[in-house]
């Protein structure tokens, strides 16, 4: 099958916003996953797919030996060139275990983006010695990106102990009154710590694009 049957690679993004297309992998076939890579690839991108299963990342490494799966972050990456140069500064910060999938998604993407990403997993609220043992940790980065399921308190919590900008990423981690993650949303959104800035229901992407747009114009006001 030829890409043009399924796909319309958008080999300009990367000029527009200084990143290259990435692809959602959830709904398309392992081969179709590696058509837009090879695409990419030919084009002298990166290329990154998210939201990857397990049985999706094993079925494309064999068509496409090169790529490398990041199983924690249910992401495949392959490229052709070296990732950016490292800069800045952003702590990732999950409330439990759980989340972890969520919190990586957020790590690794920012990482591929250029930043320096520190992570601070399992400090949830049901134990806050074990947050505030780590203040120190992500006070120290320009930018936060806290991730949470059941009622989502965490952001609420780090956003009254530091002065940074602060991404809250609700997940769909909880029993069932968690409503799949919109108890969560609800309470970020409702968030009692002043700019807090909350994203859909598991896009840890989405978070680590908005945390490195931040950092690029922090670099930029300092140059």
């Amino acid at each position: 099958m030829n890409i043009e049957d399924y796909a319309v690679p958008d080999y300009e993004r990367i000029n527009r916003r200084g990143m290259p297309e990435v692809i959602f992998g959830a709904g398309k076939s392992a081969e179709q996953i590696v058509g837009i890579i090879r695409a990419l690839n030919q084009a002298g991108q990166n290329a990154m797919a998210t939201r990857v299963s397990e049985k999706q990342s094993d079925a494309i490494l064999k068509i496409q030996p090169d790529a490398v799966s990041h199983p924690l972050a249910r992401i495949v990456t392959c490229d052709v060139k070296p990732l950016p140069e490292k800069y800045g500064s952003i702590a990732v910060i999950c409330a439990g275990t759980s989340d972890i999938s969520v919190a990586e998604e957020a790590a690794v993407t920012a990482e591929r983006l250029g930043i320096n990403v520190s992570r601070v997993y399992d400090v949830g609220v049901a134990g806050l010695h074990r947050l505030l043992k780590r203040l120190n940790q992500f006070r120290l980065a320009d930018v936060l990106i806290v991730v949470a399921g059941m009622e989502g308190a965490l952001p609420s919590v780090v956003g009254g102990l530091t002065d940074k900008p602060l991404i809250a990423v609700p997940t769909s981690i909880g029993y069932g009154a968690s409503f799949g993650g919109l108890a969560a949303l609800l309470g970020m959104l409702n968030s009692c710590s002043a700019g807090v800035t909350v994203v859909n229901i598991d896009n840890g992407f989405g978070a680590a694009v908005a945390a490195s747009l931040i950092e690029r114009r922090i670099l930029s006001v300092q140059k």
